[in-house]
């Protein structure tokens, strides 16, 4: 975290205590206009602890302030102001959440944009050198767009919309209010279809749209595919992590995320509230239900009732999943133990049959 200021502001233990709803331990005049790491903290910055594996800064950390869960018991005195939180994690979010509203925005179009005279602008935008910015569209107000962005013939932009560098909105797609692509990111490239002939494989065209709803944050070179036929759907709040393929005519429920590497296959229906982990792989053609958790590298060839925990290929129960890796580590030991008790079996029975 080094390097974010509070735009050259001082704040207090008292007022930022304030602002999370905290209850400071310490001096309530501490001052700050930083933020840093627990283990890289300097006088000046304020830090926060949630992970109990970093406990053990906290006793020696240079920052002046740090936030801690309400329910830290300390070994011994710390140097720093504590402000104790019900949540650290949540507060330090909140205080990043300020800092980023405090920045200045950028505003105006520059002079190496292209625009196309049909193209709709809304207020207060800016526009970076050699954006390209195609027929019909239309871009809502307070629309920030990196350079080299390309927005296709009659895609539309909702208002207060962050697009960063070479990220690609192909044509007729939509994307919501208060989203975030960010960079090298692509929306409505063609699905992956194609039928299989004498001569090869003969591409389906793809004619349907993408649809980004509101809320949306989609992550560094992440593609949602066009769908066949209608919409693929990205719905409100959903999450998606850097490098994540979701594919032609799919549907992602609200307030889902999904870490890096993850891919779903072509219609298939994710609910909402669900969390994948790194590198999970969703079958085609299948349903997922709502507040679904998937351990990272999961394959799922079928469908998921709602509220499942689970992880493997097929996925599993996570108790389950871990006693199985248990047995598994152990299956060279079982199987010399089985050879020899096969062994002991066959010389048994031989002396059972009278053979010598």
């Amino acid at each position: 975290m080094v390097g974010f200021h509070f735009i050259n502001m001082d704040f207090s233990a008292k007022q930022i205590a304030e602002l999370i709803q905290g209850r400071v331990e310490g001096d309530e005049n501490t001052t700050i206009n930083d933020f840093a790491k627990i283990e890289e903290g300097r006088p000046g910055c304020i830090s926060f602890l949630s992970n109990h594996k970093y406990t053990h800064y906290i006793y020696d950390t240079k920052s002046s302030i740090v936030l801690v869960d309400e329910s830290l018991k300390l070994e011994r005195p710390v140097s720093a102001t504590l402000i104790r939180v019900k949540s650290a994690y949540e507060a330090v979010a909140k205080l990043l959440q300020l800092y980023a509203s405090m920045k200045p925005k950028k505003k105006g179009v520059d002079s190496l944009a292209f625009i196309d005279p049909t193209a709709t602008i809304g207020k207060d935008c800016y526009i970076g050198p050699f954006v390209a910015i195609g027929p019909g569209v239309v871009i809502g107000d307070g629309c920030v767009l990196h350079p080299h962005v390309t927005i296709g013939e009659k895609a539309s932009v909702g208002n207060n919309t962050e697009i960063y560098s070479n990220a690609v909105v192909y044509h007729h797609c939509k994307v919501g209010n208060n989203c975030i692509l960010h960079a090298g990111c692509v929306i409505g490239a063609d699905g992956f279809g194609f039928a299989p002939s004498e001569n090869g494989y003969d591409k389906i065209p793809q004619i349907g749209i993408v649809t980004i709803e509101d809320n949306v944050e989609i992550g560094a070179n992440t593609c949602v595919d066009r769908s066949t036929m209608g919409s693929t759907y990205v719905r409100k709040g959903v999450k998606l992590d850097n490098l994540v393929q979701i594919a032609h005519n799919t549907d992602i429920g609200a307030n889902t995320v999904m870490s890096a590497q993850v891919g779903v296959a072509g219609s298939t229906k994710v609910g909402e509230w669900c969390m994948f982990g790194g590198q999970v792989g969703l079958a085609g053609h299948i349903q997922i239900g709502n507040k679904v958790m998937l351990g990272a590298q999961s394959g799922v060839p079928g469908n998921i009732k709602d509220g499942e925990q689970l992880i493997g290929t097929p996925p599993m129960p996570m108790k389950q999943y871990f006693r199985s890796q248990a047995v598994f580590r152990r299956l060279p030991e079982m199987y010399r133990q089985m050879d020899l008790m096969q062994k002991k079996i066959e010389e048994l029975e031989a002396k059972l049959n009278g053979v010598d």
